[in-house]
């Protein structure tokens, strides 16, 4: 798996890609302080509001970012925003009301929003085999698992030594070191998108491709299983663990901790499964076991007594597995269906409606465990990823080629009820602007 990063241009992306996110890591918990110091016993409010300023630029940026910035040399744009995040981090401890935490989390956030699908359209250029793509994806995906684990310790220790606020310093630190790796890189410039159409068709090009690909329409169903499950373990832990079984909150950080490792063992055994198996049977069989999961955890208290806790674990230890089996190859499935210079708007639509999808999980999970039961979540998060699983199941293709025949449409500016009409007929797959042509043409990767 680690050989991938021989290749160094991958390897300094790799690289600013971890130390981003130990800077971010950090962040979260200056962030929790920082709440606290600012509004007392309103601290809950606003960092629950923060992070909603955070759902909300992830929705609503992606999207336009991508249409005014896909055009522009990758790395100069990266390097930009990373400037802006670490600006924004760097004001932060300065801050003494509640607004202003706001706008500079919402800053913070819209340039991650622009940051992140640029960032990850361009590993595919980088690393165009297949295999090589899928192990640099799993190593994105255990980075992700170890900064949930490590990143709280660091900050631990850290605060030993220096006050909260000097950890948006190290935040800051982060987002300059992967500027600088960044700047390091060739990252390769695809060929130029030819601009047609409004602005608007422009922003909401990535979303068009996304909604007109079978096996994507599938994919958003696996992200809002994938967030169903996910929210039940990330809002619910602490008052399942608190009230429900009565614990400690050091037994709060176990259950989470059970939860990254299933991830993260999950992640490792992930190009194994991909080799020898397609990616819709892994990513629904992962939903089917999410599934399971959350309807087991319904029956937890009636029937399992004593050994209440330890099942819980493994439960947790499982979803985190069966979510980083769900999610992680989408990012395969993404490389398929574009073109480089397309790549950008792709995969920030992908980011943009991921997570919608958590932002409608999140408060449901929370209002059904407050105003119901435990067990009552369980259940209704049971069948948001009931619906999210039969829904992917219909809509993505069991036969999903490498290679689909297609026949060649215009659609230029002028032409867009032609465009809604190819789609509603289904001939036309993959939403690219081409002429009008006679032929039947093979295409690589678009379902």
């Amino acid at each position: 798996m680690f050989a991938v990063l021989r290749n160094r241009t991958y390897r300094h992306l790799f690289g600013a890609h971890v130390v981003a996110l130990t800077g971010t890591g950090l962040a979260t918990v200056a962030l929790g302080l920082l709440a606290y110091d600012i509004a007392g016993a309103d601290a809950g409010a606003v960092l629950g509001t923060a992070l909603a300023v955070k759902m909300v630029a992830y929705v609503g940026v992606a999207p336009i970012a991508a249409a005014l910035l896909g055009a522009l040399p990758r790395r100069a744009v990266l390097v930009a925003l990373d400037v802006v995040r670490a600006g924004a981090a760097v004001a932060l401890p300065w801050v003494d009301q509640v607004w202003q935490v706001y706008v500079l989390m919402f800053v913070l956030q819209a340039a991650s929003a622009a940051f992140t699908p640029i960032f990850q359209a361009t590993v595919p250029d980088v690393l165009p085999d297949e295999r090589e793509y899928t192990r640099a994806i799993t190593l994105s995906r255990m980075a992700y698992d170890l900064e949930g684990l490590l990143s709280p310790a660091l900050a631990a220790a850290l605060l030993v030594l220096v006050s909260f606020d000097d950890l948006f310093l190290g935040t800051a630190i982060g987002f300059a070191g992967s500027a600088l790796l960044v700047v390091s890189a060739v990252v390769p410039r695809p060929d130029p998108v030819v601009r047609t159409g409004s602005r608007y068709a422009a922003t909401t090009r990535g979303i068009r491709i996304y909604l007109a690909t079978p096996r994507l329409r599938g994919l958003l169903a696996v992200h809002l299983a994938t967030a169903a499950a996910g929210s039940m373990v990330l809002v619910n832990t602490v008052a399942y663990v608190r009230e429900v079984l009565d614990r400690s909150a050091s037994d709060v950080a176990i259950a989470l901790a059970c939860n990254g490792v299933g991830s993260l063992a999950a992640a490792v055994a992930l190009p194994r499964l991909l080799d020898r198996f397609c990616d819709r049977d892994v990513v629904l069989r992962a939903v089917a076991v999410l599934l399971a999961a959350l309807l087991a955890g319904a029956t937890f208290a009636a029937l399992l007594g004593d050994w209440h806790w330890p099942a819980v674990l493994v439960l947790w230890a499982v979803i985190g597995a069966g979510c980083s089996l769900a999610s992680t190859p989408g990012a395969r499935l993404l490389r398929r269906s574009a073109h480089a210079e397309h790549r950008p708007a792709l995969f920030a639509a992908d980011f943009a409606l991921s997570h919608a999808c958590w932002l409608l999980c999140y408060p449901l999970a929370g209002w059904v465990a407050s105003a119901a039961t435990t067990t009552t979540a369980f259940l209704v998060l049971g069948v948001v990823t009931a619906g999210g699983a039969l829904t992917a199941l219909r809509l993505w293709p069991r036969h999903d080629p490498a290679v689909v025949e297609h026949e060649h449409c215009d659609l230029d500016a002028g032409h867009d009820h032609l465009h809604d009409a190819v789609l509603a007929g289904g001939v036309y797959r993959h939403a690219h602007e081409f002429r009008i042509d006679d032929h039947h043409e093979r295409w690589p990767r678009q379902a």
